[in-house]
């Protein structure tokens, strides 16, 4: 059969990956036609566009590149129709992907499956109505996702959760703490990880910040966890002359030999739970203090981290907005790395999230669910 996919970001097109792998073991004669990434490219097929060429973040980097993301969208049409897929799989970027899934539906009628569910359960449920009416299977990988939508009229699969894997896959080949040090040209001091993002924007407004909260603790040594994409120099720019390491292609490996970890909010916070390093969530937002004011307007959840919105509770402590600053990091850091017993309760409850997420296989449930659909109604 025929598999067109869109991952419109990094994580997207290591998911993706990971599934056009297991389709291949369910339809050895399957072809690949995908936007996305290296990852993907390496199952084979054909890559339409690069999502380097697709990620933008925040209004006015949308705005700036509309003519681009619009060509995007063109060229994404033109190769389904072109491709004339059996199905149609959608990973997250909700943005793009919901208008290709309306165009696949209405005027191909091309049947359509959605592995990662946008996060309606936070923000823009309306996209719900688009998803009823164009997304025949929705694969989600967050347990309480399955009760928002059974609430609203609306099945969806939970197929378990992908970073459960990546953990499962990383701690078979995982390096001792001495070969990490060793590669990195690192000392014996312990190390408090910094995963300051996957873009830019959140690179230039975040790392700053995370860096200035460890200064006071000199027995240890940050080290910065490199995003795929993002080169040496443009850190060094960020760092302005701080001579810290940035390690690139090794974050398990960074957050399983680190003491602890400072991480901009999103699904960095939930692979170091499941990792068990104890962190402090960090999240920037533009005119801080006034944009959290108004921010129940528009986010539906009290939490910000995974960690958190998978417990319902406060596991790891989020400073968001104006709370953000080098003073709050500092002293919650200072929490984690000198009170045993507040340390042992968050690894405690990282263990109830880890049994609550479930056993690995989230791409190859959801690949066998694809392909039993598809080739039943063919």
């Amino acid at each position: 059969m025929r598999y067109f996919l869109v991952a419109g970001e990094a994580s997207g097109d290591l998911h993706a990956s990971n599934l056009m792998s297991e389709l291949k073991k369910q339809d050895p004669a399957a072809e690949f036609s995908f936007l996305g990434g290296d990852l993907m490219q390496a199952q084979g097929g054909f890559l339409v566009k690069h999502y380097m060429d697709m990620a933008f973040m925040g209004f006015w980097a949308v705005i700036k590149n509309l003519s681009k993301i619009l060509n995007n969208l063109t060229a994404a049409k033109n190769t389904i129709v072109d491709f004339n897929p059996d199905v149609l799989i959608l990973i997250d970027y909700p943005s793009f992907n919901l208008k290709l899934a309306k165009f696949a539906k209405q005027k191909l009628q091309i049947p359509v499956h959605y592995y990662i569910s946008p996060k309606l359960w936070a923000w823009k449920e309306y996209r719900l109505k688009d998803i009823k009416l164009y997304v025949d299977k929705m694969y989600c990988i967050f347990p309480f996702e399955v009760e928002f939508y059974a609430k609203r009229g609306y099945k969806v699969d939970y197929v378990g959760n992908p970073t459960v894997d990546s953990i499962a896959d990383f701690k078979k080949e995982m390096i001792s703490v001495v070969d990490f040090r060793n590669q990195n040209k690192l000392d014996a001091k312990p190390i408090i990880a910094i995963l300051a993002g996957s873009r830019k924007q959140e690179i230039s407004a975040c790392l700053g910040r995370m860096i200035a909260s460890t200064e006071d603790f000199t027995d240890y040594q940050p080290v910065i966890a490199g995003a795929p994409g993002i080169d040496s120099d443009f850190y060094s720019s960020v760092l302005n002359g701080t001579k810290i390491q940035v390690v690139y292609g090794q974050t398990y490996d960074l957050l399983s030999h680190s003491t602890a970890a400072l991480v901009n909010s999103g699904t960095a916070t939930l692979e170091t739970a499941l990792i068990g390093t104890p962190q402090v969530v960090v999240y920037h937002v533009i005119f801080g203090r006034a944009a959290y004011a108004i921010k129940d307007f528009f986010i539906k959840v009290k939490f910000f981290s995974l960690v958190n919105l998978m417990a319902q509770k406060e596991v790891v402590k989020e400073l968001v907005a104006h709370y953000f600053t080098i003073q709050n990091v500092r002293k919650e850091l200072r929490k984690i790395l000198t009170d045993k017993d507040y340390r042992d309760l968050i690894l405690t409850e990282y263990e109830v999230l880890n049994k609550k997420l479930g056993l690995p296989g989230a791409a190859k449930r959801t690949a066998k669910r694809i392909y039993e659909t598809i080739n039943k109604n063919r």
